[in-house]
């Protein structure tokens, strides 16, 4: 299988320069600056702390993570609560766009893109027209769509800073990487839900554990339309029972995360950028 690494540094030889295309730094300048993941469900604040560098703020990791409002997973609780924390666990793109306006003092604006339901929309020449106006994209991606056969699936969804794109690549921080437009697209185009692994579920399983709420006391209706409460018993049956049936490896919860782009831009720099349409549906 081929690593990270080699896709990156083939794709320095054979994407990079190549017509269309539009680089907020280089490859190596990627690898020399970005920002590595600066603590737990960070992602988005890491992705906001390069926003930032690209467009010439030096914000402290810490200031930034603080104005984005991190939420964390509590994973010493009952089984209920912990479901509604993984649900929300991280940041919003709303968050990025509000921390990202409070660490900078107002210097900086954002503006969410959605990208589900399908967009009409070339990814890479529209990521490129926005890099070359200035412009520092952040991606919001299911992580649990396009998983090869065999490989494990993610465990969260994640934000990263898009760095730049060339014909069919899109080249990504924490950790550099580059995708293809066709597998950046299925990540960018997924209903807002997570799936919880089998184990997790489990183990936070007691023969105690309130499930009704799950269904009952939840403001967003979607806990009931997944019927998450079912799920959990399912997957508790399939554990009690032992069926010769596949057993339910992940359940799936509502997320709090919309897939799409949020673009950033120096606040004097950005009117064109708050003033563009919404991407059209297919």
């Amino acid at each position: 299988m081929e690593s990270v690494c080699e896709r990156v540094c083939g794709a320095d030889d054979e994407e990079e320069p190549g017509a269309g295309g539009a680089m907020l730094w280089s490859i190596q300048e990627a690898l020399e600056r970005q920002t590595l993941q600066i603590g737990a469900s960070a992602c988005g604040a890491t992705a906001v702390v390069d926003v930032l560098k690209a467009l010439g703020l030096d914000v402290a990791p810490e200031e930034v993570n603080r104005c984005i409002s991190t939420r964390l997973r509590r994973n010493e609780s009952p089984l209920p609560d912990y479901l509604l924390s993984r649900s929300e666990a991280g940041a919003t793109h709303a968050q990025l766009i509000a921390g990202a306006e409070e660490a900078s003092k107002g210097k900086v604006i954002g503006r969410f893109f959605h990208l589900h339901p399908s967009r009409q929309v070339k990814l890479v020449p529209w990521l490129a027209h926005w890099i070359q106006k200035g412009a520092v994209p952040v991606a919001t991606m299911n992580m649990q769509r396009t998983v090869p056969e065999g490989e494990e699936v993610p465990d969260a969804w994640h934000h990263q800073l898009i760095f730049g794109v060339a014909a069919n690549a899109v080249f990504m921080t924490n950790p550099v990487d580059v995708v293809s437009e066709g597998e950046m697209h299925q990540r960018l185009c997924s209903e807002s839900v997570l799936l919880i692994r089998r184990e997790d579920v489990l183990l936070r399983l007691a023969p105690d554990s309130c499930l009704s709420v799950l269904s009952e006391s939840q403001s967003d209706p979607r806990w009931k339309a997944l019927d998450v409460e079912g799920q959990v018993r399912q997957m508790a049956q399939d554990e009690e029972h032992d069926e010769e049936r596949p057993l339910l490896t992940h359940i799936t919860i509502p997320a709090a995360y919309s897939s799409g782009i949020t673009l950033f831009a120096l606040q004097q720099s950005g009117v064109e950028l708050l003033n563009a349409p919404d991407l059209p549906q297919l």
